[in-house]
């Protein structure tokens, strides 16, 4: 059965973390959600690797701060380096020794990239393998939603706009009937051609959860980041990233930026997918993720790369 745990972290934020599999296992792998989500997002994923691994890997998922089950942050920490700090402090405190894997989701993905920029000799230390999901190393650079330039500039104006106001809310929580409502545009927003009510239901839960200033604050971060050069000094680390074609959010050139910065990174486009990829392509993903863990788990003991390997960036 999973484990449920609080994680009290230095400015008492606390985070709600998932933990299923031996605390001996080879190989811990951490599941990181994306913007307004939480870890139940990657609840097929879990399923697919402990029916595939068993006892050999660890799952840890967890709700990032001002998401989901997790406490309330300032307004001043809802940035993307602060949530590679928590990273860090999640991999020391739950996973302290032993080879990791990351796995990241959109906001996720870019939270994995913080890590690497920030604590770069942890990382090396410990990261072995790296999956990232629908996410990006290079800001808004890409982001169009479908449309054309001058419309994407107009909505990008807009949804910046209502970010700042959002953020000043505090920890209030959207309204269940104002997210009813809003469900036609959540559809269109995060998934591609198909979409299983479920996973719209699960969507529309996740972002009933998340504060307002969460909402609103992480949206000055996400749109700024650029985290090439850091992927680029990772060198030969087992990694992968996919994306669906049908992407609005983090569109296939996003991906194909990573994998160009990795070049040991397996490329998977999804046709008719769009940002939602492990609910709308759970096979592609468990896959991809399975694939990185053979090939940690072929080179036992393998702790990560060198430190030297990653360079050291003042955060």
């Amino acid at each position: 059965m999973p484990e449920h745990r609080e994680l009290r972290l230095s400015d008492d934020v606390r985070l709600h973390v998932t933990v299923s599999g031996p605390a001996d296992a080879e190989v811990t792998v951490v599941l990181l959600h994306g913007w307004t989500l939480d870890g139940r997002s990657w609840h097929r994923q879990v399923a697919d690797l402990r029916e595939r691994f068993a006892d050999r890997v660890r799952l840890v998922t967890y709700d990032a701060r001002g998401h989901g089950r997790s406490s309330c942050l300032a307004l001043r920490d809802a940035t993307l380096a602060q949530l590679g700090d928590d990273l860090a402090a999640v991999v020391d405190e739950i996973a302290p020794s032993g080879p990791v894997v990351l796995v990241g989701h959109s906001m996720g993905g870019m939270t994995v990239m913080e890590y690497a920029h920030r604590h770069p000799d942890r990382f090396a230390a410990r990261t072995a393998g790296l999956v990232f999901v629908s996410t990006t190393a290079e800001g808004h650079t890409h982001t169009v939603y479908g449309l054309s330039p001058r419309i994407a500039r107009l909505i990008r104006l807009a949804e910046t706009t209502g970010a700042g106001v959002l953020a000043r809310c505090g920890g209030w929580r959207p309204p269940h009937a104002l997210l009813r409502a809003l469900r036609p545009s959540i559809r269109w927003m995060l998934f591609g051609d198909r979409c299983d009510p479920a996973d719209i239901r699960l969507v529309t839960s996740a972002v009933a959860r998340a504060t307002l200033r969460s909402i609103g604050g992480f949206r000055a971060s996400i749109g700024a980041q650029h985290r090439l050069e850091t992927l680029t000094a990772l060198g030969g680390l087992p990694a992968a990233a996919l994306v669906g074609d049908r992407d609005r959010l983090t569109p296939p050139p996003c991906a194909e930026s990573i994998a160009a910065a990795l070049p040991t990174a397996e490329l998977t486009v999804c046709p008719g997918a769009g940002h939602m990829l492990m609910m709308e392509r759970p096979d592609e993903v468990n896959a991809a993720v399975a694939g990185v863990l053979d090939r940690v788990l072929a080179a036992p003991g393998a702790g990560g790369g060198d430190p030297a390997a990653v360079a050291t960036v003042t955060p």
